[in-house]
């Protein structure tokens, strides 16, 4: 496993409420224990000025349009590459990151009109590199995502129920595209989930 993850790309993504940066906690802790050297990070986030434009993203306070927000979470996404991700995987880090352009795609795309097509044109014109190795959706329904989310919400959390179930179609129509998209159910026991998740990486990376 250590030869097979090596400078690899892995995406945890999801509507939220999935819990997908809980999954990416705990298969960060399987790998770096099977002995994988793994660097985690978020997408907004995880550079000083990814920091910024998250707050910005997420405060409820801001009103700000779906163009607005594909083009401030792509920002943040090439000043994360450039700082963080590219670096770890040069020098062999397995990449574990929560969320990337999968969420572009299912939130400004397809929940917001502008067009996962299109989404994708716009990363492919201003990111070193638009696809991870494997991306794994998280997949959940609305009522019980509700549920999980126990505490003050964010600006994108506070849209509206119809919004955030286009979002999970938005998701699905994805998982659709490649082979390297798996959708997992993430409706079980967080145990439960984190062994399908575990099993679907060292299905799709075994050498």
């Amino acid at each position: 496993m250590v030869k097979d993850l090596k400078s690899r790309f892995i995406v945890l993504d999801g509507p939220d409420g999935c819990g997908k940066s809980t999954q990416t906690a705990m298969l960060a802790d399987y790998l770096t224990k099977q002995g994988v050297s793994v660097s985690v990070f978020r997408d907004p986030g995880s550079t000083k000025t990814g920091e910024k434009i998250r707050q910005i993203l997420l405060d409820a306070q801001n009103h700000i349009n779906d163009r607005t927000e594909l083009l401030l979470y792509m920002a943040s996404r090439a000043q994360l590459w450039a700082e963080g991700i590219a670096p770890a995987m040069k020098k062999g880090d397995c990449v574990l990151l929560d969320r990337w352009l999968s969420s572009t795609c299912a939130y400004q795309g397809f929940a917001g009109g502008i067009g996962i097509e299109k989404v994708v044109d716009i990363a492919e014109r201003c990111l070193e590199r638009v696809w991870p190795d494997l991306t794994i959706i998280l997949d959940i329904d609305l009522e019980t995502a509700k549920k999980r989310m126990n505490r003050s919400l964010d600006r994108m959390e506070q849209k509206t129920d119809e919004y955030h179930k286009k979002v999970r179609q938005g998701f699905l129509e994805i998982g659709k595209l490649g082979a390297n998209i798996v959708v997992i159910d993430a409706s079980a026991a967080l145990e439960t989930v984190n062994k399908k998740i575990i099993q679907t990486v060292e299905d799709f990376f075994k050498s």
